[in-house]
């Protein structure tokens, strides 16, 4: 990762920061608090992504992305957390709190996109631009299911360890009945849909501004 990046991700937490200080100062209580707590786990993948650039094998490799992999879509949850909108009435402008959670969200999901970037970069120095955008495309449409046990199923990344059978058996229930299931898989089919546009677009303009340069 380059400096001026650093920097940049640095400043964008910075800002977040600020922004959910502000409302604690005008709300008058710690009401949006989680949302730290959402932005550190957006950061996780790009941190386990840093970390695969010195990994050559793929058998050393297949760990750490299997953990990137389990802590990926909690970059693109944030999007989601616009939900919370209008849950409470206080004296925080409206505007404020979009402001809030759009900054949130749109942070979240750079640290997802930068993190995807190295693994699809990863992929195609080691096999091919093929294997890496089947990689890519298949993250963010596993990523949609993700956010939807994440969002309406209340599940997380940690219930792997903790709950791994229950977990699975929820899964596994959603595959093995898709008919019974069709909210979980239009919002998966949906959400992913969302975020491989979103992808495509700033995977373009990346990489046009840098022909250009």
């Amino acid at each position: 990762m380059s400096a001026r990046i650093f920097l940049l991700n640095l400043f964008a937490c910075l800002w977040c920061s600020i922004m959910l200080g502000l409302r604690f100062h005008l709300a008058g209580h710690h009401g949006y608090s989680f949302m730290m707590w959402n932005l550190f786990l957006a950061a996780i993948p790009l941190g386990l992504s840093l970390g695969l650039r010195r990994i050559k094998s793929l058998t050393l490799a297949l760990p750490l992305l299997a953990v990137w992999l389990l802590f990926f879509p909690n970059a693109p949850y944030v999007l989601t957390d616009l939900l919370h909108l209008n849950e409470t009435k206080t004296p925080v402008p409206k505007w404020l709190d979009l402001l809030m959670l759009l900054s949130f969200a749109a942070v979240s999901l750079w640290f997802g996109f930068q993190s995807l970037h190295i693994v699809q970069h990863w992929f195609a120095r080691k096999f091919s631009h093929a294997t890496a955008w089947c990689v890519t495309i298949g993250t963010l449409g596993l990523s949609g299911f993700g956010v939807y046990l994440g969002r309406f199923d209340r599940w997380n990344s940690w219930d792997l360890v903790h709950r791994p059978f229950s977990l699975l058996g929820r899964i596994a229930g959603y595959i093995m009945h898709p008919l019974a299931n069709t909210r979980t898989w239009g919002f998966t089919l949906g959400f992913g849909t969302l975020l491989v546009f979103a992808y495509l677009f700033w995977f373009s303009a990346t990489h046009d501004h840098r022909r250009e340069d």
